[in-house]
């Protein structure tokens, strides 16, 4: 007899949009009900199996059999954007090992949790300055663009040793390259940042400065074990990732503890609370929803069988609200265990950037709501926009007043 929990007489579409921000699509519940793998339809047509059960999303991530190298013919792709990106290697996420761990293995010093405690006095100067700015301005604000992309982007402009001066270009470039509204629009801005990225390789290799950018033209890109266009792919996954992700991250987080108040007030009396509250933000959130593989052989698992060149899409939304693992997982809650989540991936290609990523978390919700203890929205919260399903999840302005 089939086992009921892979049938799926209608297969789910996905990606969808949240009608909540910060919850999965209503759309998926049946993909919550038939955990732990099911048959989704992506935005082409194409099928493919979706994994939504948390002990088989850990397993299936460590599993050597199912590649990330986006450019294997068949690879599932969830937008018609990624569709047109999918010929170009990205680093690091969409590679396999052995060249995986050889660019990992590269940037994991820079990446340490010794390496972000170290950087929390700087992290916390750029925090505070930018609160400074905004309450010198005098409310309101609008806190995407005042305090939680910039947040990130001089952290990460300054780790890699890239020009803040910059930032409008590469912010403006990494929209363009996760939301463009057509195909042309997402070439055109992988294609600039290319070139923004490569110019300043060949800047550093006559002047170099300090930065991890610097470290690997020096280091790597000299001695021969990179070239140009490796350095070039590397630079763009972090300079994007670095920002984009955890800017995405602040804003959704504050737009979420406005609006659970019993949760901030519980936080604000207890700041201790707040490393649990940033995992459990993660977990509840989910702003990467849809991590791609592609079957490798055949995978007999969970009563089916996986065939070589299958799409495999992990929904992390749904993942990380799996029953069997947290209770009520619908509910915020500061006092369950959390650090199990796959918010931040699982496997060899776990996010690397992770030890940053919760730091910036922690000092910037911790500093914004210590430093405006009147914080609230400045709209009503059903007239905010968010971001669509088919990107990173967040807010794409939040109007705030204190």
């Amino acid at each position: 007899m089939p086992d009921p929990t892979v049938e799926t007489p209608h297969p789910v579409a996905f990606p969808q949009d949240r009608s909540c921000p910060y919850h999965p699509p209503t759309g998926y519940d049946p993909l919550r009900e038939s955990r732990p793998l099911a048959r989704i339809t992506l935005y082409d047509g194409r099928p493919a199996w979706v994994v939504t059960g948390h002990a088989l999303a850990r397993e299936l991530l460590a599993d050597p059999r199912l590649s990330s190298d986006r450019t294997r013919l068949g690879f599932p792709v969830t937008t018609a954007r990624l569709a047109a990106v999918r010929d170009r290697k990205t680093a690091l996420l969409g590679v396999d090992d052995p060249d995986h761990r050889t660019q990992r293995r590269m940037l994991i010093p820079s990446f340490t949790l010794k390496r972000a405690t170290a950087l929390r006095p700087r992290i916390q100067g750029i925090v505070d300055g930018l609160i400074d700015r905004m309450t010198a301005l005098g409310p309101p604000a609008e806190l995407v663009r005042d305090f939680a992309l910039p947040v990130p982007s001089m952290v990460i402009c300054e780790l890699l040793g890239v020009p803040y001066a910059d930032h409008e270009f590469f912010e403006e470039q990494s929209r363009r390259l996760l939301r463009g509204p057509d195909v042309a629009d997402v070439l055109d801005a992988r294609g600039r940042l290319e070139t923004y990225l490569g110019d300043l390789v060949d800047r550093k290799q006559k002047e170099p400065g300090d930065g991890v950018l610097d470290d690997l033209v020096q280091e790597r890109l000299r001695e021969g074990e990179l070239d140009r266009a490796e350095v070039v792919a590397l630079a763009i996954i972090l300079l994007v990732a670095g920002h984009e992700t955890t800017a995405n991250m602040i804003s959704l987080g504050t737009y979420t503890l406005l609006q659970h108040p019993e949760r901030l007030a519980e936080l604000r009396a207890d700041p201790a609370l707040l490393p649990v509250a940033v995992e459990e933000l993660m977990r509840m959130l989910s702003i990467a929803d849809g991590l791609l593989r592609q079957a490798d052989q055949d995978i007999e698992v969970a009563g089916t069988t996986i065939r070589a060149g299958d799409g495999v899409v992990f929904s992390t939304s749904v993942i990380n609200r799996d029953q069997s693992l947290y209770d009520t997982p619908d509910v915020l809650d500061f006092h369950r265990p959390t650090r199990h989540h796959v918010a931040f991936g699982f496997g060899i290609h776990q996010c690397l950037g992770q030890n940053l990523a919760r730091t910036e978390m922690e000092i910037a919700l911790g500093s914004l709501f210590a430093r405006l203890p009147g914080l609230r929205l400045a709209a009503p919260p059903q007239e905010i926009p968010f971001k669509p399903g088919d990107t990173l999840q967040g807010m794409l302005e939040l109007p705030v007043t204190w």
